[in-house]
């Protein structure tokens, strides 16, 4: 079995999530122009399961990374914002049961990422794109499993109905922004995987583990607004 444990926690104290809060800061930090070199395939991304390792990314994952993009959904709530996240099929083949962006591969008939983006939260939980305002991307964040994904930040408004594809996701649910951004919440974890030891963020819950890719960007939300 593989190993696992926290390594890490770090404090930071208490910080302001109110949604009018957070629309200000994203106005002021994120674009919706893609980042520079975001589709330059031969250079890495900083951002990825590689960013707490001690070696570089690997640059022929990178140049051989297939495009994904997931939709970072903040729910406008008037007291506190959250984040809609989902949890995989358990009947799934890959990443059954963790939790995740809603997203997928980027097809050859998709405009932009963000338009994958758009197109995957309504075909995996039928998420209305009248509810929804992109507002900026993230980043590229490289996985290890070989995926080069473009997280797209969008607001989304209430009220909303959503429907599952119970294929993909078993659950849809709602997370307080206040605790994904605030990093005393942001546990280093690490495993052997692969051969190697390899680090990552995880931010436990209530009965719910949020781990990985989705926790490694949403900890890239949390540098780039209130870091």
């Amino acid at each position: 079995m593989n190993s696992r444990h926290v390594i890490a926690a770090v404090d930071d104290g208490e910080a302001p999530f109110s949604f009018a809060d957070f629309r200000a800061r994203a106005a002021r930090r994120l674009s919706l122009d893609l980042p520079a070199g975001a589709l330059d395939v031969a250079s890495p991304p900083a951002s990825g399961d590689h960013s707490l390792d001690t070696l570089p990314a690997d640059p022929l994952l990178s140049a051989s990374a297939r495009p994904a993009a997931v939709l970072v959904p903040v729910v406008a709530h008037d007291e506190e914002a959250t984040i809609l996240l989902t949890r995989r099929a358990d009947a799934l083949r890959e990443h059954s049961g963790q939790i995740a962006l809603p997203g997928g591969k980027i097809d050859a008939g998709d405009a932009s990422p963000m338009v994958a983006a758009l197109r995957e939260a309504e075909e995996e939980i039928g998420l209305s794109r009248r509810h929804v305002e992109p507002i900026g991307y993230l980043d590229p964040y490289l996985t290890g499993t070989g995926f080069r994904v473009f997280p797209v930040i969008a607001v989304v408004r209430p009220p909303f109905e959503l429907t599952l594809n119970r294929n993909e996701v078993d659950e849809a649910f709602e997370v307080p922004l206040g605790f994904l951004m605030r990093a005393s919440n942001h546990q280093r974890h690490q495993r052997e995987w692969c051969g190697r030891v390899r680090q990552y963020y995880a931010m436990p819950y209530q009965e719910r583990n949020i781990w990985g890719a989705t926790a490694g960007i949403l900890r890239n939300l949390y540098e780039r607004l209130y870091s």
